[in-house]
């Protein structure tokens, strides 16, 4: 019996060794042994990065978003385009819009110094959007870590799966579920727009086509944002008035007053299924960041590679 038994557990075993090495998880502790000084080594030049420009924490934090919604976080959008090979960085989304790319390249040299070869751009961008928030007053929370590179992009990934500014609830919701993200999350998620800015070509339809919207607080916007397209187009407004570069929980008292700045902050808190959460967010600071690192953890959770896939890059920009 004895040996049956074992007969039994053995392949067991096997199956469960197997399955532990080709679906390795993400965990906070990461790098305990292979680059305990990863974080130490990053979080001061995201700090100087903002202290030169506070925009940059938002900017840095979006990059996360927007690798992650594109192959899974696996540091797809750093990638350069090359003679044979076309990245994400030129995508509708991406395109003179997402920024920070020399930041990362010096948080990969730092990080290079104290462990050459270790620590993946992916998890760089991870951590980075973490420290981010915490810089501009936000909420803590451990990162899990485990990720590496993808030797790939897609331009129409970033082009189909990222939510457009003129998106609608429905499309917010559908865009999110697809990558396995909640309709919370992407309530949570969307109060990342307490901090940054966006380009007139982004909220020129909101402020001048939309009903929803605060008469006054579209005057205003009116002013820096010509009607005309092509005019002013990469002029900037803060997504949040009131502090612009301090993460609160402002977004959504401004959801309630009309004055969001994009098509889809609004459509957030417009009658539909969301207000309410909207409405907590607005009253519970301390709910809104609890849900908001539950959905950056998910959000950091999406379709990973681990393990032997992928590569750890040597440049952020290029496949080694």
């Amino acid at each position: 019996m004895a040996f049956s038994s074992t007969l039994t557990l053995a392949p067991l075993a096997l199956v469960l060794l197997l399955l532990g090495s080709t679906s390795a998880q993400l965990s906070t502790n990461f790098y305990a042994s292979s680059c305990p000084q990863v974080f130490s080594a990053v979080k001061p030049v995201v700090q100087a990065a903002i202290a030169k420009e506070q925009r940059m924490g938002a900017s840095l934090l979006r990059l996360f978003f927007h690798d992650c919604f594109v192959q899974g976080c696996d540091g797809s959008i750093l990638l350069d385009d090359t003679p044979t090979f076309m990245g994400e960085k030129t995508a509708v989304p991406n395109n003179n819009s997402v920024r920070g790319f020399d930041v990362v390249d010096n948080i990969k040299a730092a990080v290079e110094k104290v462990c050459p070869g270790v620590v993946s751009c992916a998890d760089i961008l991870a951590i980075t959007s973490r420290d981010s928030v915490v810089i501009l007053g936000g909420p803590n929370w451990d990162v899990k870590l485990g990720r590496r590179d993808s030797t790939t992009a897609s331009f129409s990934g970033a082009n189909n799966n990222i939510p457009p500014p003129n998106s609608s609830l429905s499309n917010l919701i559908s865009k999110f579920a697809a990558q396995g993200l909640s309709t919370k999350d992407m309530v949570a998620l969307s109060g990342g727009h307490t901090i940054g800015q966006a380009r007139c070509l982004n909220f020129r339809a909101h402020i001048y086509n939309d009903t929803d919207i605060d008469s006054s607080f579209a005057k205003t916007r009116q002013m820096n944002c010509p009607s005309t397209s092509g005019s002013g187009d990469n002029n900037l407004a803060p997504l949040d008035l009131q502090t612009p570069t301090c993460f609160d929980n402002d977004y959504y008292k401004n959801l309630i007053n009309k004055k969001g700045l994009l098509h889809s902050d609004q459509e957030l808190f417009n009658g539909g299924s969301t207000d309410s959460q909207v409405m907590t967010y607005s009253n519970n600071p301390s709910t809104f960041n609890s849900d908001f690192v539950t959905g950056m953890i998910n959000m950091g959770d999406i379709t990973p590679l681990t393990g032997s896939s992928g590569q750890i890059r040597k440049n952020c920009r290029k496949v080694n």
